[in-house]
């Protein structure tokens, strides 16, 4: 259905039944904003298959005899895959217009370079949620602390003290619901295996005080996920998954999470200590989770795919 489609499925039946009362197709018709003959195709169309029949068609074509050769298609792709060479450069090797090039690779979800794998070729299959908490995304993100005063961020590195005191990390270890996008976060002092397991025990209170229940969550192959047996004994009954070897790709939504992390909280503006930073990370979580609009869902925020519970309306 196109954007400015007159008549939705629900219209189409709402046009059906004011002509199966009795009423003339062309009358019924203006009032519903179409032609007669549109009026008489819906209806002829529940005729012949029922309900199922005002649901939308596919307008792709039955036949295409002009759709590039299967043959050509394969040697795009293995030009792709081999040589990650873009469309222009594809069509100067095989001599074919690159709209074409463009085409084939868009058909075979390989228009896009930073969705392959570089030493592979391999695409990176998104992995595709249909419910809050069927997958929750677990990480780590190491940042410096800040001494007091500021960091040479504030006071360029022509400044830095040398002698100054060694101020060590902060980790921020956080949870994303994969569905929903919704996070959870929190800045901790290491990332052993203990401390992932109380962090993920206050996470996982937190989506289900939400309406979340967490039925399997995704992490790399750190020791600390991996080798504690806090960690284990922490996820109870929740199924623990692990990324390949050397594929953080697969971790995509926490790892994007991260660079957002930074940009618009860590690095958005100069604190001048610690404390400061880490007071700023709930009040951009709360943006982060109500009000910033995310693009995968829309434009809408992660919240809107939650269900609102009482205190926690979007």
């Amino acid at each position: 259905m196109h954007a400015n489609a007159r008549l939705t499925p629900h219209g189409r039946w709402t046009l059906v039944s004011r002509i199966q009362s009795g009423r003339p197709v062309a009358e019924v018709a203006a009032e519903m904003g179409v032609s007669a003959a549109t009026g008489y195709k819906w209806f002829a169309r529940w005729r012949a298959e029922g309900n199922p029949g005002l649901q939308d068609r596919s307008s792709r074509p039955h036949r295409s005899p002009s759709r590039t050769p299967r043959r050509l298609e394969r040697r795009i792709e293995a030009l792709r895959r081999s040589r990650k060479l873009g469309p222009a450069r594809i069509a100067g090797v095989l001599q074919v217009a690159h709209s074409t090039v463009h085409a084939v690779l868009v058909r075979r979800g390989l228009n896009r370079l930073a969705w392959m794998d570089r030493p592979t070729g391999q695409v990176v299959r998104r992995i595709h949620t249909s419910r809050p908490g069927e997958l929750v995304h677990l990480d780590t993100k190491q940042l410096g602390r800040i001494p007091p005063g500021g960091g040479w961020w504030a006071w360029g590195r022509e400044h830095k003290d040398r002698n100054r005191a060694y101020v060590g990390y902060a980790y921020v270890h956080a949870a994303i619901d994969a569905y929903s996008r919704v996070a959870y976060a929190e800045i901790l002092n290491d990332q052993r295996g203990e401390t992932c397991a109380e962090f993920w025990c206050r996470a996982h209170a937190w989506f289900t005080d939400h309406g979340v229940t967490v039925e399997r969550i995704l992490t790399d192959n750190a020791r600390n996920y991996i080798d504690s047996h806090a960690f284990r004994d922490a996820l109870g009954s929740v199924e623990h998954t692990r990324i390949r070897p050397r594929r953080p790709q697969t971790n995509g939504k926490i790892e994007r999470f991260n660079r957002t992390l930074v940009d618009e909280w860590a690095y958005v503006r100069l604190y001048r200590s610690d404390a400061e930073r880490a007071r700023a990370l709930d009040r951009w979580l709360h943006g982060y989770n109500h009000h910033r609009s995310h693009t995968a869902l829309g434009g809408n925020p992660p919240m809107s795919r939650l269900n609102n519970l009482p205190g926690h309306h979007t």
